[in-house]
């Protein structure tokens, strides 16, 4: 898979170049997938349709459950991804989680992909750049992307599947921003958080500045934080900035940790560090005999 990935400057990763025309589209809004343009190797999973009143749309789900489900009674973390579609980063995620399951090295969780429709809007905060507000036609949703997620689609999906209460997030670029401006904003709301290479620069790197006071409001909670970046020069600085931080002023409750892999590139990034990253934000638990 990893050969064939590319990737447009702040856009949802795909397994080959043929994918590109359909991406550009995806960023305008366009949602419909046809049969043949879904990868065959996609995991199994189950897919349904959720008319969302946050954002006045229906977003379509894909959930990738663990070996077994159906003929146990264990519950599971719930592990939500943007960028989730069947053509998106859907299918190789949820392998990892597989082949790590299978390894005994990666805790088996549930995955939740969320497909996208105008992802620039809903990943992205405000801003005061006026060269943020010309990536797409609208950006600056991710509140009530955020407020989708905590009051619609987690309650549906705990409805529907074995969850034990715990959240996490996993996504790159533009989805590691939201990821992390959820860690900051509403510290309660996921418990795991995967920022790879989280496009912290949106409006001036804004969410960094903040990101002292913000931690130091946030709630004695256990939370993990994985942080990793490719060899971005728009990218690293700001990672490598909340990085300095948390190493100040992380309180005790949160574990994290900072991964620089200067030798990947933002098109490698993603399948070069999702193993390490999951492996270390949800580690095997001892099996029982």
């Amino acid at each position: 898979m990893k050969a064939g990935r590319r990737r447009v400057p702040g856009g949802g990763s795909v397994r080959s170049a043929w994918w590109m025309g359909w991406l550009c589209a995806c960023f305008f809004g366009i949602t419909s997938t046809s049969s043949a343009q879904v990868s065959a190797d996609v995991p199994t999973h189950e897919s349904f349709e959720f008319a969302s009143k946050a954002l006045g749309e229906t977003r379509r789900i894909n959930v990738h459950v663990p070996a077994g489900y159906a003929d146990g009674q264990a519950r599971f973390a719930m592990l939500v991804m943007p960028d989730g579609g069947l053509a998106e980063d859907f299918p190789h995620v949820a392998k990892t989680i597989d082949d790590g399951d299978a390894a005994g090295e990666i805790e088996p969780v549930l995955l939740v992909g969320i497909e996208n429709t105008e992802r620039r809007r809903d990943m992205t905060g405000p801003t005061t750049v006026d060269a943020d507000r010309a990536i797409a036609p609208r950006v600056g949703g991710s509140a009530a992307f955020r407020a989708f997620i905590a009051d619609e689609l987690m309650p549906e999906v705990a409805r529907r599947y074995r969850v034990d209460g715990r959240r996490g997030i996993i996504g790159e670029s533009l989805v590691g921003l939201f990821a992390i401006e959820g860690f900051l904003r509403e510290p309660a709301l996921f418990d795991v958080v995967i920022a790879i290479s989280p496009s912290l620069w949106w409006n001036d790197a804004a969410l960094v500045r903040e990101a002292p006071a913000l931690l130091a409001a946030a709630p004695a909670t256990p939370r993990r934080l994985y942080l990793t970046s490719a060899d971005e020069d728009t990218i690293v600085p700001h990672v490598a900035a909340l990085a300095a931080i948390l190493s100040r002023t992380a309180s005790k409750d949160l574990a994290w940790t900072y991964v620089p892999r200067p030798t990947e590139r933002h098109d490698t990034i993603y399948n070069a560090s999702e193993y390490d990253a999951l492996r270390w934000a949800y580690p095997a638990r001892p099996r029982a005999p």
